[in-house]
């Protein structure tokens, strides 16, 4: 009688194939594997959202910043307002190549000496372009590395299931296809898991890191553009 009853149980529970029944049934193992893969989900887009808003910010400080700097105002009063201090990746390589110039200018110098003080300039504007790409890039890898290790994280949790749900059908004796699904579909949410934080991550990667490498480009095109403007002084100077 016992017996029969526990049968009956472990068909119920068997049959629970809602999500969080196949997780309640799930193997510990499996368990950690699902957890895992829902936390990374969770923090993959939290980093999209990051990057995707900064982006957007500093997109828009660049178009404020460069009406600025065209408009044909003073680049000492500029670089008193927004380079001394720089709140966007633009502002800081302004300001980079600003204090080299300033620094070097207070000085006379011959020819030879304000190519070397525009050069420097130069050098200090690519310096503040990696670091500031550098500082955007941050939790890149995290996103590669989800897209491409989160199937293959789902499946091992999917083979382990399927390795204890023969298992147990072993056990019983039984090879109803009421016994046997229920252990496969609980293996196979672990792959499903995987694909949910594996795709978005995927997707958002490629997409930022198109922005990002858009972005770079007009910094070392403000940078180009800047470092003719100081050769011109250089020029008039000399």
């Amino acid at each position: 009688m016992g017996d029969s009853v526990t049968a009956s149980n472990l068909g119920q529970v068997a049959h629970d194939l809602s999500l969080w029944g196949l997780f309640l049934q799930a193997d510990w193992v499996v368990k950690t594997v699902m957890l895992g893969l829902l936390l990374a989900s969770v923090w993959v887009w939290a980093v999209v959202f990051e990057k995707i808003t900064t982006l957007r910010r500093a997109n828009k400080a660049a178009d404020a910043f460069e009406d600025r700097f065209w408009s044909g105002g003073s680049l000492e009063a500029l670089h008193q307002q927004e380079g001394e201090r720089p709140t966007h990746p633009i502002a800081a390589v302004f300001g980079a190549a600003m204090r080299e110039w300033e620094r070097s200018s207070t000085r006379p110098a011959d020819a030879v000496q304000l190519a070397g003080m525009q050069q420097r300039a130069e050098r200090a504007m690519n310096v503040a372009i990696t670091r500031e790409m550098d500082r955007m890039e941050r939790w890149m890898v995290f996103l590669a590395s989800v897209g491409s290790v989160g199937p293959f994280v789902g499946l091992f949790g999917t083979v382990w299931g399927i390795m204890n749900s023969f298992s147990a059908i072993a056990g019983m004796q039984n090879t109803n296809l009421a016994v046997v699904a229920p252990g496969i579909a609980e293996a196979l949410f672990a792959t499903a898991i995987g694909l949910v934080a594996a795709i978005p991550a995927v997707l958002a990667y490629n997409k930022i890191t198109t922005d990002l490498a858009r972005f770079a480009a007009r910094l070392e095109g403000f940078a180009a553009e800047f470092g003719a403007i100081l050769s011109r002084q250089a020029e008039e100077r000399g």
